[in-house]
């Protein structure tokens, strides 16, 4: 990997802006991605928030969901998915089936926080990216209710899950995009830089395990 990683940022619905922004700040060079053809030539990938319902039903008509679903499952391309893209990313729901990208060994409760008007601020522990607190905004937010042996939990609020990651995969029930700490996104585009290096080595970084935990 040469220069600055190129991470597309899906532009269907969510922060985008917010999210390029953030990726600029830590090294990165987005690009909006609409299309099946604007996963190609990507180093890495953030799937930002929305309406998982609504953008998994799009995206299944138009073509762009089984693209996604090669390209994190079967390519291993490092992607970060915040809020909704934590829905997308997961394996399941427990509210019943969806079309989802999956790839991360987890079953996800959708607003499970309440809805618009229950929005909040709080500050997360989140020790993989350093000491201080990291300022979370939830906005009709999920949480994790289920997570596989491979998945490491990153950060939890009131006892749930809400910040994990897996192999090439990160994930966050909250929008790191919509403040000014970067710290998130600089470990994702460290995941991005890994997954180069091992690519480069000829190491496959694909997870065996993913698929494990089903909604029930």
């Amino acid at each position: 990997m040469i220069g600055r990683p190129q991470v597309g940022v899906l532009a269907v619905q969510g922060a985008v802006a917010e999210h390029e922004a953030a990726l600029r700040a830590v090294g990165a060079e987005p690009r909006q991605v609409r299309t099946a053809e604007g996963l190609e030539g990507l180093d890495g990938l953030v799937v930002p928030g929305g309406e998982s319902t609504t953008f998994g039903l799009v995206a299944e008509r138009s073509g762009l969901l089984e693209a996604l679903r090669s390209a994190v499952r079967e390519r291993a391309l490092p992607t970060f998915g915040t809020c909704a893209g934590l829905i997308m990313l997961a394996g399941g729901t427990t509210g019943g089936a969806q079309p989802l990208v999956g790839g991360m060994d987890v079953v996800v409760r959708r607003n499970a926080f309440g809805r618009q008007v229950a929005s909040f601020e709080t500050e997360l522990a989140v020790p993989a990216i350093g000491d201080d607190p990291l300022t979370a905004v939830f906005i009709r937010a999920p949480w994790i209710e289920r997570a596989g042996p491979g998945v490491e939990i990153l950060a939890s609020h009131m006892g749930h899950p809400v910040a994990a990651r897996q192999r090439h995969l990160l994930a966050t029930a909250f929008h790191p995009e919509l403040t000014d700490d970067r710290r998130l996104h600089a470990l994702f585009l460290d995941m991005v830089r890994a997954a180069g290096a091992r690519e480069e080595g000829g190491n496959d970084s694909r997870d065996e395990g993913v698929g494990r935990v089903r909604a029930q």
